[in-house]
């Protein structure tokens, strides 16, 4: 019909903060209904002083989400927002709340449950990578998170990752953990190369036997290390508009993502906190198009990276064959 738009093309969608998905709306009412206070002014809080100002920000809004209803919804209403922007698949990662007086059963069976009933609901696959905040969490609290990882593992878990304040928490220390999690058939995804530099990045290669890296950028301090991720095909999972609002890279204009693919690095494509960064899954693909990343070449990092099963595979890697990318 003329008028209409056409159908957003396919995304893979590897880096996404559940909590960090919410409508100040959204969570405005789970907040009320849990008697958890939030300021007023929530939205100007999004205004980013630097990557400290958004921890302390994220960790104030986590505080809203107390109950199984409430992890449970976050996940079915994300996915049918990623949907509308061509989303087929995505990897949600969330707080698991060790220390917080939390049930982790509640907390990750609230998850899990959301993540089939978003299949069900809205066709999105969803895998599910609980995070442990290394500023927060201490060795046992790690260890209890992969214990819990391993329990949900035929739910919809697939991995474990790091989190929290980067610099000045290096990532050996989580070593066990991560070893635990990986016996446990886990995959290993931590953030590394966000706000530390490139010495990050390799701990959580070596250290933790990274399957994928979340964000990784600064990987360009180190060429030595660019060219082993690239010879490894190691994913980094790229975060355009976030590293802009969190000052990690001063504009879009100057993000390292460019310099990474053309030294043959594979860079998916993900939001990271899109409720908290006014951004969503079109904007920051198309911002990757901007930097030189066709929608195309986002897809199949993505394919690649992607914690999946081998039909889900196959099906993703269909929907991709199928897609006619040269109509954009």
């Amino acid at each position: 019909m003329p008028g209409t738009a056409p159908e957003p093309f396919p995304k893979i969608e590897l880096h996404v903060h559940l909590e960090g998905t919410v409508r100040p709306e959204t969570l405005r009412t789970i907040a009320k209904r849990n008697d958890y206070a939030l300021p007023d002014d929530l939205e100007s809080l999004y205004r980013f002083r630097d990557f400290a100002h958004f921890i302390e920000v994220f960790v104030l809004t986590l505080g809203a989400l107390q109950r199984y209803d409430d992890f449970r919804q976050i996940v079915v209403e994300y996915a049918e927002e990623a949907r509308t922007h061509g989303c087929v698949y995505l990897e949600g990662i969330f707080a698991p709340r060790i220390v917080h007086g939390l049930d982790p059963d509640e907390v990750f069976s609230g998850y899990c449950d959301g993540a089939e009933e978003a299949r069900e609901l809205h066709g999105v696959e969803v895998r599910l990578t609980p995070d442990i905040p290394r500023d927060e969490y201490s060795l046992e609290d790690a260890l209890a998170t992969a214990r819990y990882a391993r329990k949900y593992r035929d739910q919809g878990v697939v991995g474990i990752g790091l989190g929290g304040a980067e610099a000045g928490f290096p990532p050996e220390p989580y070593a066990e953990a991560f070893a635990l999690a990986r016996e446990g058939g886990l995959a290993s995804v931590p953030h590394a190369g966000e706000t530390a530099g490139a010495e990050s990045v390799r701990g959580a290669l070596d250290a933790l036997g990274a399957d994928r890296i979340r964000h990784g950028i600064r990987s360009v301090e180190d060429p030595g290390l660019v060219a082993e991720l690239a010879a490894r095909g190691t994913v980094l999972d790229v975060c355009p508009f976030s590293n802009v609002r969190t000052g990690v890279v001063r504009s879009l204009e100057q993000h390292p993502l460019p310099q990474l693919v053309a030294a043959g690095v594979r860079c998916s494509i993900s939001t990271d906190d899109p409720a908290m960064f006014d951004t969503d899954l079109t904007r920051d693909y198309d911002a990757a198009a901007s930097l030189g990343v066709s929608p195309r070449a986002a897809y199949e990092a993505g394919l690649a990276g992607a914690l999946c099963d081998d039909i889900t595979r196959a099906r993703l890697r269909q929907i991709g064959d199928s897609h006619d990318w040269g109509a954009r």
